[in-house]
């Protein structure tokens, strides 16, 4: 059985930081490609960072400089530091896993980010 199990969401105050995790397990964890995706209400879900087996990264225009996603073959978790996080970085933040054939997501994570 597959399982993503995110983590490390939270309500933060704008120019502050938190840093997502997301731990799996039943999956080949190392030859898949692992990302973070939000929505926030109302909007689409939409790519954050992603991250390849190779360890090559992508990263939505709106967070780069800002955000930093890492991957532990080990432990089997990626995660995702988030810096000078802003109002409109509010969302539910998901944990993807896909590799050639399938496609997993987690239940994920509230960040807010609000004074």
């Amino acid at each position: 059985q597959v399982k993503l199990v995110e983590s490390g969401g939270g309500l933060v105050q704008p120019g502050g930081s938190l840093r997502l995790s997301c731990a799996a397990s039943g999956i080949i964890f190392s030859i898949n490609t692992m990302g973070w995706y939000r929505q926030a209400p109302g909007k689409q879900r939409e790519l954050v960072a992603s991250i390849t087996s190779g360890r090559n990264t992508n990263y939505a225009d709106s967070v780069k400089g800002r955000f930093t996603i890492s991957r532990d073959n080990a432990k089997r978790t990626v995660s995702l530091q988030m810096n000078s996080l802003k109002p409109e970085d509010t969302a539910v933040y998901y944990c993807k896993s896909s590799d050639s054939l399938l496609t997993y997501w987690g239940q994920g994570t509230q960040v807010t980010v609000s004074s």
